[in-house]
């Protein structure tokens, strides 16, 4: 199969860029391989995310030079098609209807593995209702449903982070996959549309490294392929956060509309990467030099300071 990759932005806020190099990334891969690069809008979130975000990003990676080549995916438009993959999971008996709130789960749990994205590791309150016990709960609360985690290690090799195992059902217990409001979970949503789209490579931030276990029981049991992972350590600020989420992360409309030549740009996003010695560069050049062993394998420390200089403002 021919190569296929993607970017898949949540239109909650201004990109970025801690996303603009995500962005970059996943495109230099697909160029450099010679196969398709996609545009995937993760709008679930409809409390959230915001029309004027999306256009907004269109804009910000057309000034950059990053073109897709389909027509963008909205998963706002897809709920169907995550209704039917949950009924195959229900035919299989491998979901089930969960009532608990996220207070009832704390006071639960008594989180001896920590807590995931999650939150405190699911107890299995819900897992052995009775049909009238679940019907009775149903009156007052309705259910989020939770994939039954399968017992043992999941094991893959990161293109990146090199092998990596985790026992989702000791670690995480059962997860969501449909909340209670009827929207499908992000680790449903994510497995569905990438095999839908025939997507074989996908390369993201190492904060969702550990949800990969979680998506592979999901690709096996809806009888889908995986495709290959390849999870690009964050760029942090000075603080030990995330650059994408801090204050003063420079959002790239705002560098865009202040007239900054996008080569400067590339040139500090090739820097964090690995391709690059921080200076303007164009795309042409950055997929002559894109190979995945020259991304970097640690987190990439930076000064508000220093991109400042960098990108030449004043």
């Amino acid at each position: 199969m021919s190569f296929r990759g993607r970017f898949a932005p949540s239109p909650t806020g201004r990109l970025h860029l801690g996303n603009a190099r995500s962005a970059l990334l996943g495109w230099l891969q697909a160029r450099a391989a010679g196969g398709r690069f996609l545009l995937r809008v993760e709008d679930l979130d409809r409390a959230r995310c915001r029309a004027e975000y999306v256009e907004e990003m269109k804009r910000d990676l057309e000034w950059l030079g990053l073109d897709w080549d389909e027509p963008p995916l909205f998963q706002s438009a897809r709920d169907d098609v995550y209704r039917a993959a949950l009924e195959r999971l229900e035919r299989e008996e491998l979901v089930y209807p969960c009532f608990c709130t996220r207070a009832e789960i704390a006071r639960a749990a008594s989180a001896p593995h920590g807590l995931s994205d999650e939150g405190p590791r699911y107890p299995g309150t819900c897992a052995r209702l009775s049909p009238a016990e679940q019907t009775g709960r149903a009156r007052t609360r309705p259910p989020a449903y939770r994939f039954r985690a399968q017992p043992g290690e999941v094991r893959f090799e990161d293109g990146l982070q090199g092998p990596y195992m985790q026992d989702v059902a000791t670690a995480i217990g059962d997860f969501v996959v449909r909340r209670n409001d009827g929207v499908a979970s992000y680790q449903l949503a994510v497995v569905v549309d990438d095999a839908a789209t025939g997507i074989t490579h996908v390369l993201r931030g190492e904060d969702l490294l550990s949800s990969t276990p979680r998506q592979l029981q999901l690709y096996a049991a809806l009888g889908l392929t995986a495709p290959e992972f390849f999870h690009v350590p964050l760029v942090l600020g000075e603080d030990g956060k995330r650059l994408a989420k801090r204050e003063g992360a420079f959002a790239l409309a705002e560098l865009r509309t202040r007239g900054l030549a996008a080569e400067r740009v590339l040139g500090l996003l090739a820097a964090w990467s690995g391709l690059g010695d921080g200076s303007p560069v164009g795309l042409g050049e950055l997929v002559h030099r894109f190979h995945p062993e020259r991304l970097p394998r640690t987190p990439v420390l930076t000064r508000e300071q220093t991109i400042i200089e960098a990108l030449g403002l004043p």
